[in-house]
C-alpha cells in the first residue's frame, strides 16, 4: 500500500513539498540580493552564508533533537515554520550584509529543528517498513524535484516581479505548511527513557549514534555523499562555462543529469531494498560516487565533451541516492521510539559537518590547484570514506543481540518491562516514574539499541 493512502502522512507530504518549493526560492533570491548588496562581492557573502547555515545546522540540530521530547510535537513543527515565515519575511528590508548573516542563521537554526523532528515523526505514523521506506523514495523525489523546479518557478516569476516576491512566496509557503501541519493529529511522542539533565539529553543523540556501528558506517557514506555533492554544486558552472565553454543553459541541463540519477535511484531503491540488504545498497552508492568521481577526472584529461559530463553527474546522483534515499531504516532500527528525535537530529548534524568539509574541499582545491585536483581529492576522500563503512558496519548486522548486564542500582524514568520488575511502597506514582531501583546482573537477547540500560555495543 503507498504511504499517500495514510491522510494525515499525505498532508505532512503536501507540507514538505511545499516548503521545500518555497526554500528554493528563497535560494534563488538570496543570490540576487546579495548581488544587488555587495556586487562583485556576492560569491564570497553567499559563501559565508553557506558556511554559516552548515554551523547552524551542526550546532542547533542536536540541542533541538535531544530537548524535543518535552514539548509537543505539533506545537514545536508549526512554531518553527510560523517562526520560518517570519524571518524569510524580514529578507526583503535587509540593508547590511551582515543582517544577511543574521537572518540566514535564525532562518536555519529554526530548520534544524524542524528537520529532524518532521523526520523522526514519520516512523510513528508508517508502521510498515514497505510504506516508510516507499516514504523515504518519495521525501528524496520531492528534494531532486525542488532542485530541478525551483529555478523555473524562479524565472517564471522573475518575468513579472522583482526578487523579493520570491520571499514572500517562501513565508507564504512556510505558513500553508504550518496550517496542514496543524491540521492533523500526531501521535503521541513515546517519553525517552533518559535522565532528566540538560546536557545528558541534548549529548545522548550523537553519542548513541557515535556507539552504534551501522550509523558510523552512515557517517561515513555521508562523507562520501558530501564529497560528490559538493563538487556538483560548487564546480558544476566552472566545468562548464570555463572547461567547456557553455552557456547557463548548458549548465542547468548539466545539474539536471545529477537530479535525474537520483530520482531514477529512489524510485528504484523500495523493490531493490525488498532484495538486497541495506548495507549492500548503500556501500554500493559509496563505490559508485568514488568511481564517478574518478571518471571525471580520467574524461577531464581527455577534454570531455558535455554528454560525458552529464553521464558522470547522473552517475553521482544515482551513488548519492542509493547511500540518503534507506538511512532513514537505519535510523528508525537504531533507536527506541521515544529517542528517535535524537538519533534523527544526530544524523542531521554529523551529515552536515561532512557537507561543510566537501564544499571547503571543493571550493579550496578547485580554485587554488585546479578542478584536476579536485577531482582526485574527492574521488580519493569518496573512496576511503566506503571502505572505511565497509569496515565499521558489519556485514552481520542482526537486530537482536544477546549480551550481559552487570547489577546496578540508579534512577530513571521507566516502564515495568522486562528490564523493571521490583517492588514498590505506593509513592511511586503511575507510570511511566522515577524512583532508585536495583537491576540484578542477567544475560538475555533481545532487539538492541543504545539507551540508558545499553551504553555500549556488545563485541
Amino acid at each position: 500500500m503507498s504511504p499517500l493512502a495514510d491522510g494525515t502522512y499525505r498532508r505532512l507530504f503536501g507540507a514538505q513539498i511545499i516548503a521545500l518549493a518555497g526554500t528554493g526560492l528563497t535560494t534563488i533570491a538570496l543570490a540576487l540580493l546579495a548581488y544587488e548588496l555587495a556586487g562583485g562581492e556576492a560569491g564570497k557573502v553567499l559563501g559565508t552564508a553557506l558556511a554559516i547555515k552548515m554551523v547552524a545546522y551542526i550546532g542547533v540540530a542536536p540541542v533541538i533533537g535531544g530537548l524535543a521530547h518535552h514539548l509537543p510535537r505539533r506545537a514545536l513543527l508549526v512554531a518553527l515554520d510560523i517562526a520560518r515565515a517570519c524571518i524569510v519575511g524580514f529578507l526583503p528590508f535587509v540593508t547590511e550584509v551582515w543582517q544577511i548573516y543574521l537572518l540566514i542563521f535564525l532562518l536555519n537554526a529554526c530548520s534544524a529543528g524542524f528537520t529532524p523532528t518532521f523526520q523522526a515523526t514519520i516512523p510513528d505514523i508508517l508502521r510498515d517498513d514497505a510504506q516508510y521506506t516507499k516514504a523515504l523514495s518519495y521525501s528524496r523525489l520531492a528534494y531532486d524535484l525542488e532542485n530541478l523546479l525551483s529555478p523555473t518557478l524562479a524565472a517564471a516569476a522573475l518575468f513579472f516581479f522583482t526578487f523579493d516576491a520570491l520571499f514572500a512566496a517562501n513565508a507564504a509557503a512556510f505558513v500553508v505548511s504550518a496550517s496542514l501541519i496543524l491540521s492533523v493529529r500526531l501521535p503521541r511522542a513515546t517519553p525517552p527513557d533518559r535522565g532528566r539533565g540538560v546536557w545528558q539529553n541534548v549529548s545522548f543523540g550523537t553519542a548513541a549514534y557515535l556507539k552504534t556501528p551501522r550509523l558510523r558506517g552512515l557517517l561515513a557514506l555521508s562523507l562520501a555523499v558530501a564529497s560528490a555533492g559538493a563538487m556538483i554544486i560548487v564546480n558544476t558552472v566552472v566545468y562548464v562555462r570555463d572547461i567547456l565553454g557553455g552557456s547557463e543553459s548548458d549548465t542547468a541541463l548539466v545539474l539536471a543529469g545529477a537530479g535525474a540519477g537520483s530520482m531514477i535511484a529512489a524510485m528504484l531503491i523500495p523493490r531493490l531494498i525488498e532484495r538486497v540488504p541495506d548495507r549492500a545498497v548503500m556501500i554500493g552508492g559509496g563505490f559508485l560516487l568514488a568511481t564517478g568521481l574518478a571518471s571525471g577526472l580520467a574524461l577531464g584529461m581527455t577534454a570531455p565533451g558535455m554528454i560525458g559530463l552529464t553521464l558522470i553527474w547522473f552517475l553521482l546522483g544515482c551513488g548519492s541516492s542509493l547511500i540518503q534515499t534507506p538511512a532513514g531504516r537505519l535510523l528508525r532500527r537504531s533507536a527506541h521510539d521515544g529517542d528517535r528525535p535524537a538519533i534523527f537530529a544526530a544524523q542531521f548534524a554529523l551529515s552536515h559537518g561532512c557537507w561543510l568539509i566537501g564544499y571547503l574541499s571543493a571550493g579550496f582545491l578547485g580554485g587554488a590547484f585546479g578542478l584536476g585536483a579536485a577531482f582526485t581529492v574527492l574521488s580519493a576522500l569518496a573512496l576511503l570514506s566506503t571502505a572505511t563503512a565497509l569496515w565499521l558496519w558489519p556485514a552481520e548486522d542482526p537486530m537482536e543481540l544477546a549480551h550481559t548486564h552487570e547489577a546496578v542500582a540508579h534512577e530513571h524514568r521507566h516502564f515495568h518491562d522486562a528490564h523493571h520488575q521490583h517492588a514498590h511502597e505506593g509513592w511511586e506514582g503511575p507510570e511511566p516514574h522515577s524512583h532508585p531501583h536495583r537491576h540484578e546482573a542477567t544475560r538475555h537477547k533481545h532487539a538492541f539499541v543504545i539507551d540508558t540500560h545499553h551504553r555500549h555495543w556488545p563485541a
